[in-house]
């Protein structure tokens, strides 16, 4: 079965990061989905605008009958694990925070409060990568912290885009695999303090998973390494 992966979408740039990310991760053939939280009940002006523009961003990458969700709830992160336990979706993507510095990441409040105990993997894309003219991936690295299945995601995800597994610190790397620390629930990300440390000084984009949840990106038809931006 393919993956799902859900990218949360406000049509701001750091949004727009996040859809060029999740554009990425699916090339393996995963199911690609976009979701916004109307944070008010009874706002059917906002859901309807809501709606709009999830179909205008969808349109925009050339995907006008992707998957949308508009999800009323007062919270963000909340919001976005109902969404990703009701649909089976294996990947929440985000943009970095408002004002991050381009070319960094800085996981927002929401994907912060989901990389303290949510149920899917969390991805988070660094500043300005959808103005890149492509994106790249030959070198994954890896920080298993003791979880086979971080290193089968890794391994999967470069099969995918015909990189290589390269162990964190050890040279540079396009995109960072990192596993929950030993103590996390298991299905559940929880990242340790040396994880998060290497997460805040990213300069490429991060997939943390859950503990002992295995990602499988099926390899596309033809070899690809790089997406339009």
């Amino acid at each position: 079965m393919a993956l799902k992966i859900i990218v949360s979408y406000d049509d701001t740039d750091y949004d727009k990061d996040a859809l060029a990310l999740g554009r990425l991760l699916a090339l393996g053939g995963a199911e690609l989905s976009l979701a916004y939280v109307v944070h008010s009940f009874g706002g059917a002006l906002e859901e309807r605008q809501a709606e709009e523009m999830l179909a205008r961003a969808a349109a925009s990458v050339g995907a006008p009958d992707m998957p949308r969700h508009v999800v009323v709830n007062p919270g963000t992160s909340v919001g976005l694990t109902e969404l990703a336990q009701r649909e089976g979706a294996n990947v929440i993507v985000f943009g970095s925070e408002y004002r991050t510095a381009p070319g960094t990441v800085k996981p927002g409040i929401s994907a912060h409060k989901l990389l303290l105990g949510g149920p899917a993997a969390i991805a988070v894309a660094q500043a300005g990568l959808h103005t890149a003219p492509s994106v790249s991936v030959n070198t994954v690295g890896i920080i298993d912290e003791g979880d086979s299945a971080a290193r089968e995601t890794a391994n999967s995800l470069t099969a995918a885009l015909g990189a290589s597994v390269g162990e964190y610190g050890s040279g540079p790397v396009d995109l960072l695999v990192v596993g929950s620390r030993p103590e996390a629930p298991q299905g559940k990300v929880v990242l340790s303090a040396k994880s998060d440390y290497a997460v805040e000084a990213a300069t490429y984009p991060v997939l943390v998973v859950p503990r002992g949840v295995s990602l499988g990106f099926a390899a596309p038809q033809a070899p690809a390494a790089a997406v339009e931006a």
